[in-house]
């Protein structure tokens, strides 16, 4: 949650023709990059037969592609074979989620997978409920998170200017899961493990003969 994440609405950007992520073995679409770094992706997608397209709103960060997560027209429809969204989907409004997770699958090719980690609201509850709200919950790279944090956004960071940090929306297991199998998502598995969700879902295989 306290990674630094980039804008998830599109202000005031530039309009771009679509164009498809760029060509490679395998192609993760990374959304919400942020910075480039190493390990940016999970170990499953790190193989010589993966390449990650880095995707952000924030041109400053250099992306492959710069776009919203809510629009993701710059992103050719089933152009890519793997989504990686880290802690992005709680940064947009409740009533934009079912754009962005359907944005998620219009960009995958048939039997793709789009898999997300995001804040478990259901376990920082149970801080709240024992009067910790400004306690530490776990400590960053960015510092001590409280459940505070976890709930409204990384605070240090939204007082430092950075409004994106903000969050808008939160999600449990079972909400999470339902919104992915209502967009088509099959084969939807969830894990609760560190105060986050990990949600996997594969995109329906295209039917024979199609």
């Amino acid at each position: 949650m306290a990674r630094r994440r980039s804008p998830k609405r599109q202000r005031g950007a530039v309009s771009r023709p679509a164009v498809e992520a760029p060509a490679g073995p395998k192609r993760v679409l990374h959304v919400g990059c942020g910075p480039p770094g190493p390990n940016q992706v999970p170990v499953r997608y790190r193989g010589d037969d993966w390449r990650e397209v880095r995707y952000d709103i924030d041109p400053g960060v250099e992306p492959d592609i710069v776009g919203s997560i809510v629009d993701m027209s710059p992103v050719a429809s089933g152009s890519v074979d793997a989504i990686w969204s880290s802690h992005n989907l709680e940064h947009v409004y409740a009533h934009e989620v079912p754009l962005v997770i359907g944005e998620f699958y219009r960009v995958l090719r048939p039997a793709g997978e789009a898999l997300i980690t995001l804040p478990d609201l259901q376990a920082i509850a149970e801080f709240i409920v024992q009067d910790k709200l400004e306690d530490t919950a776990y400590v960053s790279p960015a510092g001590p998170i409280t459940p505070l944090d976890v709930v409204y956004g990384y605070g240090k960071a939204i007082k430092q200017g950075n409004e994106f940090m903000a969050h808008r929306t939160g999600f449990t297991a079972k909400t999470l899961g339902a919104k992915l199998r209502r967009a088509g998502f099959r084969d939807v598995t969830l894990e609760r493990k560190d105060l986050a969700l990990w949600a996997l879902g594969r995109k329906k295989q295209r039917a024979s003969g199609r």
